[in-house]
C-alpha cells in the first residue's frame, strides 16, 4: 500500500509551520505508532482517532500503522492534528482518494463519536497554511468564521469526520452540511451539501460593525459603558490619558485610594481608535491561541484591555508555561492597554520582566529547542498608592508610614522600569467644590477620541515611509536622525541633562511625547512649550 500524505499546522508562538503527515500501513501486529516529536496530548490521539473512525462507519485497518510528522525537529503539541492523521490513515487504506487530499490542510480535534471539535489558534494556523502555499483548509464547522478571515482560501467547515470524508469522496447528499467558504471580498455565505462546491464568497464580520466609541442617545455613558467624563476633579490626569492614547505612551498614576486612578485607566480604551484590519488580525490571532476569543465575534476590532491581579506569576504576565507556550497578559493587551493596579504589590521579577517588551514590542519565550515570539506592543498603566498604609493626604487619620517605609514601598517599582514610563501623574484628593466645578469641563470619550484619531493620522502621515505608525514606536536612533525637533526646542531638555535629572533613554521618550503634543496641537513639530510640558510629564511634575 502506498504512503498517503496530508498536511496540518504546528504553532510556535503566533507563527504557523506546515507539518506533513505521512501514513504507512504494512503487515504486522495491529497498532498505531506516532513518530516525529509528538507531545503527550498528541500521543493520546491514537485512541481518539481509532474511536472516531470506527464510530463514523469506517473500517479501521487491522495492520501495523506508522504515522510520521515532518519535520521531525519541530515540536508538535495539542490535538489539532487529529483530523489530518485520521484522513491520512484512511487515504493510505484506500478508502479516501489520495488526489482529494492533496493541497488541503486539516485542522481540528476529533471526538470519540467522530465530531470535529474546535481548537485554539485557528486564525494563525490558517494564516500559516496560506503562507506555505495551501489554498484549501478543512476546519471544524464552528471555526469557519475565524478561518475565513484569511483571504484567498477555500475554507471547508465540517461538523463530523463522516461529513468531511463524504465531501472528499465527492459523494452526494448525506444529510450533513459541509460549509464551503471562499474567503476574501464579497458578501453572502451559503452552506454546501457533502460533495458540493463553493457557491459564493464571503467575509465574516464586515457588515453591521459598531464603532467601539459610538454612544447611545442620551449623552456620555448613557449606554452603561465607561466614559472618560466619569473621571471628575482630575483634569491633568484626563489630559495625560489623552496624550498616552494619541502616541501610545506608557503612564504611571500615583495617588491615595479613591481619587480615580483605576477609573481613569479603565477608560483609556474608550479613547483609543478602533483597530485597523491588520492590527485586528494580530490581536485576534493572539486571543485565538489563548482561547479567549469572544463567543460569536471571530474578529476583535476594539483595543483590548487587560488588568491582571497582583498575584499573577511571571508566566501569566509575559507568557510561557511548562507545556504548551501560551501568550501572557502583555500579549493579550497587544494594541490595547495593560493595567497593573496596585503595581508595587506585583513581584519584583514580574515587573522587571516587562522591561524588554516595553522596548521591543514583543515577548520572546525561550525553551529547550524552541523559541516562541508573541507581539506585545501595548500601553502600560501603572497605578500605585504613595505608601503601604494608603491613607490619603487629606484624610483625618493621616499617613502613619515612616519616610523609610514610603521609600521602600515605592522602590518596588525599579528605576529602570520607571525610566521606560513616558508620563507620570500624581493624583491629589479632591473636594466637593472641585468635583462639581469640573463637571462642566469633563469631555466624554466620544469627543476625546476624535482628537486622538486626528493626532494619530498626523503621526501616520509623517511616518508613512517607515514601518511605524505611532510616536512611541520610533526607535531612538531614527528619532534623532530624521525626527529631531527644530532649533531651540530642546533647550529645557538640555538643562535637565546638565542637572542630571534625566537619562539618555528619558530624553528620547520626552521627545516622543513632545511630538505627540505637537500632533494634538496641530503644529508641524515640537516647540519649547511642547518640550517643557513633555519633560514635566516625564519627571512627574505635570500637574
Amino acid at each position: 500500500m502506498p504512503v498517503a500524505r496530508t498536511h496540518s499546522i504546528a504553532l510556535v508562538g503566533v507563527e504557523g509551520h506546515a507539518v506533513e503527515i505521512e501514513s504507512d500501513i504494512e503487515n504486522g501486529l495491529p497498532g498505531l505508532l506516532l513518530v516525529g516529536l509528538p507531545d503527550t496530548a498528541l500521543r493520546e490521539a491514537r485512541d481518539r482517532i481509532r474511536a472516531a473512525i470506527i464510530n463514523s462507519g469506517e473500517q479501521w485497518p487491522q495492520r501495523r500503522i506508522t504515522v510520521g510528522l515532518s519535520p521531525a525537529s519541530l515540536p508538535k503539541r495539542g490535538s489539532g492534528f487529529d483530523v489530518g492523521i485520521a484522513v491520512s490513515i484512511l487515504a493510505a487504506a484506500g478508502t479516501v482518494p489520495v488526489a482529494a487530499v492533496e493541497g488541503v490542510t486539516f485542522l481540528g480535534e476529533l471526538g470519540l463519536d467522530g465530531r470535529l471539535r474546535p481548537v485554539r489558534g485557528v486564525l494563525p494556523a490558517v494564516a500559516g497554511a496560506a503562507a506555505a502555499g495551501f489554498r484549501k483548509v478543512a476546519v471544524p464547522g464552528a471555526s469557519v468564521p475565524e478561518a475565513a478571515l484569511v483571504p484567498g482560501l477555500a475554507v471547508l467547515g465540517a461538523p463530523t469526520l463522516g461529513a468531511l470524508l463524504a465531501w472528499l469522496r465527492g459523494e452526494g447528499e448525506t444529510g450533513q452540511e459541509v460549509t464551503v467558504v471562499i474567503s476574501g471580498e464579497g458578501a453572502g455565505v451559503e452552506p454546501a451539501r457533502a460533495g458540493g462546491r463553493p457557491a459564493a464568497t464571503g467575509r465574516p464580520g464586515a457588515a453591521g460593525r459598531l464603532h467601539p466609541h459610538d454612544q447611545a442617545d442620551g449623552g456620555p455613558g448613557a449606554d452603561g459603558r465607561p466614559d472618560l467624563a466619569d473621571v471628575l476633579g482630575q483634569p491633568a490626569a484626563r489630559r495625560a490619558a489623552e496624550i498616552c492614547a494619541a502616541g501610545g505612551h506608557h503612564l504611571s498614576l500615583l495617588g491615595p485610594p479613591g481619587v480615580g486612578k483605576t477609573m481613569l485607566a479603565e477608560r483609556i480604551p474608550t479613547i483609543l481608535p478602533a483597530l485597523d484590519r491588520n492590527a485586528a488580525l494580530e490581536v485576534t490571532a493572539i486571543h485565538s491561541i489563548a482561547g479567549t476569543l469572544p463567543v460569536g465575534r471571530p474578529l476583535i476590532t476594539e483595543p483590548p484591555f487587560c488588568a491582571p491581579h497582583h498575584t499573577a506569576t511571571k508566566a501569566a504576565i509575559v507568557g510561557g508555561g511548562s507545556g504548551v507556550i501560551r501568550p501572557g497578559a502583555a500579549s493579550l493587551a497587544h494594541r490595547g492597554c495593560l493595567l497593573l493596579d496596585e503595581a508595587p504589590e506585583f513581584g519584583r521579577d514580574v515587573l522587571d520582566a516587562l522591561r524588554q517588551p516595553l522596548e521591543s514590542g514583543e515577548v520572546v519565550v525561550a525553551r529547550s529547542g524552541l523559541t516562541a515570539r508573541f507581539p506585545a506592543r501595548f500601553t502600560l498603566v501603572l497605578a500605585a498608592n504613595p505608601c503601604p498604609c494608603a491613607s490619603g493626604t487629606g484624610s483625618r487619620a493621616g499617613c502613619t508610614c515612616t519616610p523609610t517605609a514610603r521609600r521602600r514601598y515605592l522602590a518596588r517599582l525599579s528605576g529602570p522600569l520607571l525610566d521606560r514610563v513616558d508620563v507620570k501623574v500624581e493624583f491629589l484628593p479632591v473636594g466637593r467644590a472641585e468635583l462639581l466645578s469640573d463637571r462642566a469641563f469633563a469631555e466624554p470619550s466620544s469627543v476625546v477620541v476624535k482628537r486622538v484619531e486626528a493626532a494619530r493620522e498626523r503621526a501616520a502621515d509623517r511616518l508613512r515611509r517607515s514601518p511605524w505608525r505611532l510616536n512611541a514606536e520610533i526607535p531612538g536612533s531614527e528619532l534623532r536622525r530624521n525626527f529631531a525637533p527644530g532649533p531651540g526646542a530642546l533647550a529645557p531638555l538640555e538643562r535637565a541633562m546638565d542637572l542630571g535629572e534625566i537619562s539618555a533613554r528619558g530624553v528620547d521618550r520626552v521627545i516622543r511625547v513632545a511630538w505627540t503634543l505637537a500632533d494634538l496641537a496641530g503644529v508641524a513639530g515640537p516647540r519649547v512649550d511642547e518640550t517643557s510640558y513633555a519633560l514635566g510629564l516625564w519627571l512627574g511634575v505635570g500637574r
